[in-house]
């Protein structure tokens, strides 16, 4: 049961300013663009509540507009989560970022405070919606020492046109997840053409100017990217680097479910760093040391010698079993195929 703050957050809620169309703003950032020709763009910070960086960005863009280079594109700009937000926490009832799957939204017996956000947010701001926009860019910050990276689910032609150009622009890694059934509902899926922006390491609920600028560059290098589609003047690199989910791993357990052992030091920071089986992962309580080969012993390996973690220590991820994803580096090969489905979304 949600605690009376919980309950506080989403009286609260409605102070974040998410009345219908506020975050609206034109591309040279006049105001309200009814009628603009523009392409629509909807930028989401607060999906976790916790996550407090790209809240504070918003309301800042909101109240200066010309703080953000927005490339005559037209962008919503709305907090995800303004419940959890005001509470201060990453979620009321569950995860909002877990909550975009199509059955779920359907079941009118499901009422809970996320659900229904994201109802609002999809109807509102998604196909065929009041305010529909063609692109979703979803801002997030994290405690594990991701640096400015991307996020993106499955293989959209769109997706990886964006993604292509931005790794191009910034030199940013990416983290293409897809493939994991016990993780879905991911807001951006939900868009024609989307991606997450997720920036750390930083402490749940602090806000720090290198974590908002780095957010801010990510953001406005999308934008750049996507008005030069729109344009047909996008280039993309000759390949794509993306490090593919491969599976998780949770910290070692009692048969009571408390953890028994903690991450060795020398893996605390080492995201995006290949990992060999002689790799230390974890340190047990009884003094033993847990290498990668000892826990991959009994699953098929990918190809290749290496693993690369993602998401090391992630706070917010312990309850859901993942002290850390591995993922397989692979590079592909750009479409041109991909700028055109992205060119075509924008036109």
């Amino acid at each position: 049961m949600a605690g009376s703050g919980a309950r506080e957050g989403v009286k609260a809620a409605a102070e974040l300013g998410e009345a219908p169309g506020a975050g609206s703003a034109t591309g040279d950032g006049t105001g309200p663009g009814a009628g603009s020709a523009a392409p629509r763009v909807l930028v989401v910070a607060g999906t976790h509540g916790n996550e407090r960086n790209a809240p504070w960005l918003i309301q800042q863009w909101r109240q200066r507009p010309e703080l953000l280079q927005r490339h005559g594109l037209e962008l919503e700009l709305e907090i995800g989560n303004p419940a959890a937000v005001a509470a201060q926490r990453r979620y009321i009832e569950r995860d909002l970022n877990r909550t975009f799957q199509s059955e779920l939204l359907a079941d009118p017996s499901q009422q809970g405070v996320e659900v229904q956000r994201a109802r609002q947010l999809r109807d509102r701001f998604g196909p065929g919606g009041p305010a529909a926009c063609q692109v979703a860019l979803d801002l997030h910050s994290t405690t594990a020492a991701m640096g400015n990276s991307l996020v993106v689910y499955g293989r959209r032609p769109a997706d990886l046109a964006l993604a292509a150009a931005l790794q191009h622009r910034l030199g940013l890694p990416i983290y293409l997840h897809e493939g994991d059934a016990s993780q879905v509902g991911y807001l951006v899926e939900q868009w024609p053409c989307g991606l997450v922006i997720e920036v750390g390491p930083v402490a749940q609920g602090l806000v720090t100017a290198p974590i908002c600028r780095q957010s801010q560059l990510a953001l406005e290098a999308a934008l750049a990217s996507l008005a030069e589609a729109r344009s047909g003047q996008l280039r993309l690199p000759a390949a794509l680097v993306v490090h593919r989910h491969w599976g998780s791993i949770d910290v070692p357990r009692d048969g009571n479910g408390e953890p028994i052992a903690m991450l060795h030091p020398s893996l605390e920071g080492r995201d995006w760093l290949p990992l060999a089986a002689a790799a230390p992962i974890f340190c047990l309580a009884d003094g033993r040391v847990l290498c990668l080969g000892d826990l991959l012993a009994d699953r098929v390996a990918g190809p290749g010698e290496c693993q690369w973690p993602v998401f090391i220590n992630e706070a917010a991820y312990g309850e859901k079993g993942i002290a850390f994803s591995l993922t397989e580096r692979q590079r592909l090969a750009c479409d041109p195929a991909w700028a055109q489905a992205l060119a075509d979304l924008l036109a």
